[in-house]
């Protein structure tokens, strides 16, 4: 028999593996979510000095793919500036309103949660 402290989402569980007759494993009904040790939190990204006062936010959970539009760049509304990758899906966020590309602050391949500044516009 063997203790396992196993981590799923967050949730932390101790599992008892024992071995059966023919040589496979059972697995024990694993015992009630311990609280999860806190994880150290990502540090922060520097905050761009050129920053715009316009968000250009995530609307989807994913990973950067690819990113359209330059630091200096006029966008019209509408515009895509970046395209976030989603269940093997290319979504592109859009310029909500016209301005200048203020900042990127993201990179491509870097993981996305919705609602993330992705850019500024001035």
């Amino acid at each position: 028999m063997k203790n396992y402290t196993i981590t799923v989402n967050g949730n932390v569980y101790d599992v008892t593996v024992e071995e059966g007759a023919g040589g496979g494993a059972s697995v024990a009904a694993p015992a009630a979510p311990k609280a999860a040790a806190a994880a150290p939190a990502p540090a922060p990204k520097p905050a761009s000095t050129g920053a715009g006062s316009i968000k250009v936010e995530a609307g989807a959970a994913g990973k950067v793919f690819k990113v359209e539009a330059n630091v200096g760049q006029s966008v019209k509304k509408g515009d895509t500036v970046v395209v976030v990758e989603a269940m093997k899906m290319e979504i592109p966020v859009v310029a909500p309103e016209d301005g200048t590309v203020a900042s990127i602050d993201v990179a491509v391949g870097d993981a996305v949660e919705a609602g993330t500044v992705l850019a500024t516009l001035n």
